[in-house]
């Protein structure tokens, strides 16, 4: 597994420098339906190959990826929580 394997999976799907799982399933299924052999248009078994394949090392990777549970990577990934959390204690934006 190398850096260009993981640009070149992530170019096969579509996907930016940041995606969820959820994003990298959904744009695997939209690019099944669009180019599987049985849907008729468009149809190419190289290209629903190299879809898969592409798929199947995003999820290894993400899969195996360490995640991070600190508070600081956590208001990183929420920045509304960072938002909340730092004008709680404020009479006009916070709940008190």
């Amino acid at each position: 597994m190398t850096y260009t394997d993981l640009q070149e999976a992530t170019r096969i799907l579509g996907l930016g420098e940041r995606a969820t799982l959820k994003e990298i399933k959904s744009k695997h299924r939209e690019l099944v339906k669009r180019y599987h052999p049985d849907t008729g248009s468009k149809s190419d078994p190289e290209t629903i190959r190299k879809i898969n394949a592409a798929y199947r090392f995003l999820l290894d990777y993400v899969l195996n990826f360490r995640f991070s549970f600190a508070e600081d990577e956590f208001y990183e990934q929420s920045p509304e929580e960072r938002i909340f959390k730092q004008f709680a204690d404020d009479p006009l934006w916070g709940t008190k």
